[in-house]
């Protein structure tokens, strides 16, 4: 045999050895953690990470290993956190220690890891919710220019004239509307192409951080120093960041640091204040990052949320009817409902928290990882093991709600009929890593379904079958994308 034959079995045998030896010692760093499916050398536990069947593969998991099991990416673990006393256990009573990040590169690459799920995610997350009040997150401003958006949104229902349509297409640019008004001050007409081709690229944008493509970046992050190939996989978010930045470069031009507009003058205030520091967490990149996140999540998961919201109402007539005859009391037709008005409509409330509840929009948020070594339930979890919360186990938890594969606007009330709020909802997640946007998106969908509801009944095209809860949440992305509706205008009652 020639030397040269020789020398490359040799490299070929030490480069195992290496795996095999790295493997081994992963392994037992990790060998405290709680059990699960057994893992395939180098490969980890491919089936249950293929997050296209999260909800029947964790849940199967859960059956057989209970509230805490692991699973693995490649050589790297994954604990899984099931059902509310995990999950609670982990994101409130152990806050801080569950609150660090792993590094997802699809997430760092674009911004260079300044987004809001970066390294540098504490200030720029604090500064972010700040100036989100600043400009009237949860106060009287906000909840102004929602309403305001209800008329044009009812005004594009109105122009159905009660034909089927597909509300998805009202409800993204109603929710669009809203969200660019907070961050860069903008409105657009509903059939405006720019707006439509905005939140096209918005909702292919979020699709893709699920994609097979961007998964196999985070799994090979290599990958994405290949050539052409971070171009494709970033597509929409390149989109996006052209988009802002027009709207970042008018700020420049037209900022009065006495009377800051909307986020955008915020950070660019922010960014100058810093200036002086050497590596600042507050720069143009971390300002793109911010808001291209928030225009992403803003939009896209709230937009979705209403019109499966939409549709399961029209498949439940007399839930549907029981909201309107309590609206109508309430406001009398004399104005849009307001938020003023919540404590007033304890059912309207109760069946908006029970639709989120049902449609569990997000099984698993972005993966956690624990900031430091910690005993936690049995078992010992090295700093930097990565965590997902399963957040279908706790919005189905038979240990918290009384039919959790029901829609029952029950759950939310108590036996006088008011409202109550429940521990285990948490479609937004759960403690500091809870969705920075989750006030606004509660506002906007008690103000927009309810200003919908007051003027129209939501009803089945002709021929469509009724369903029920359980079999809506099971097709949930087919009803998203094209089921459609009829928006038949009320006779509303006078006072």
């Amino acid at each position: 045999m020639e030397f040269s034959a020789i020398l490359a079995l040799l490299v070929t045998l030490l480069i195992t050895l290496h795996f095999i030896i790295s493997w081994w010692r992963q392994h037992r760093r990790y060998k405290s953690l709680p059990p699960g499916p057994t893992p395939l050398p180098f490969l980890g536990t491919p089936k249950y990470m293929d997050f296209r069947y999260t909800v029947i593969n964790l849940t199967k998991l859960s059956q057989k290993y209970g509230s805490m099991f692991t699973i693995w990416k490649l050589t790297e673990p994954v604990v899984v956190l099931c059902g509310y006393e995990a999950v609670r256990d982990a994101l409130l009573n152990h806050a801080e220690v569950f609150s660090a990040r792993p590094i997802i590169p699809t997430l760092q690459t674009p911004n260079k890891g300044y987004g809001i799920s970066g390294q540098r995610w504490r200030p720029l997350r604090r500064f972010t919710i700040a100036s989100l009040r600043n400009v009237g997150m949860g106060k009287k401003t906000i909840e102004s220019r929602v309403q305001e958006e209800t008329v044009y949104l009812n005004q594009a229902a109105a122009e159905t004239e009660g034909k089927p349509f597909n509300p998805l297409l009202i409800m993204a640019s109603a929710v669009g509307n809203i969200i660019s008004s907070v961050l860069f001050g903008e409105h657009f007409e509903y059939k405006d192409p720019k707006l439509h081709e905005l939140m096209s690229y918005t909702s292919r944008h979020v699709k893709n951080l699920t994609s097979a493509l961007h998964m196999l970046c985070n799994v090979f992050p290599f990958l994405l120093k290949l050539p052409l190939l971070p171009k494709i996989a970033f597509k929409e978010n390149s989109y996006l960041e052209n988009f802002v930045r027009v709207y970042i470069n008018e700020h420049k031009r037209t900022l009065n640091p006495e009377a800051p507009r909307d986020l955008i003058d915020y950070f660019l205030l922010k960014i100058k204040e810093v200036e002086h520091e050497k590596d600042p967490d507050f720069c143009d990149y971390s300002m793109m990052a911010a808001t291209v996140g928030l225009l992403a999540a803003g939009s896209e998961t709230t937009a979705n949320t209403l019109k499966f919201c939409l549709i399961l109402l029209a498949h439940y007539p007399d839930v549907q009817a029981k909201v309107q005859q309590e609206i109508d009391e309430v406001t009398q037709s004399l104005h849009l409902p307001r938020l003023e008005n919540r404590p007033q409509l304890p059912y309207t409330n109760a069946v908006i928290h029970e639709m989120q509840r049902v449609l569990d929009l997000a099984p698993v948020p972005l993966f956690h990882a624990v900031a430091k070594d910690i005993e936690f339930r049995g078992y010992t979890l090295p700093k930097g093991t990565i965590i997902l919360p399963f957040l279908t186990s706790v919005l189905n938890d038979p240990s918290q709600w009384e039919t959790p594969e029901q829609f029952n606007p029950g759950h939310f009330l108590d036996e006088q009929g008011q409202f109550r709020n429940r521990v285990a909802f948490m479609p937004f997640s759960a403690g500091k890593r809870i969705c920075a946007g989750e006030n606004l998106a509660r506002m906007e969908l008690f103000l927009l379904l309810s200003a919908m509801l007051q003027k129209f009944t939501l009803k089945l095209p002709p021929g469509t079958e009724r369903r029920d809860a359980k079999w809506l949440n099971a097709n949930k992305h087919d009803i998203i994308s094209d089921a459609q509706l009829c928006a038949v205008p009320r006779a509303l009652p006078t006072k």
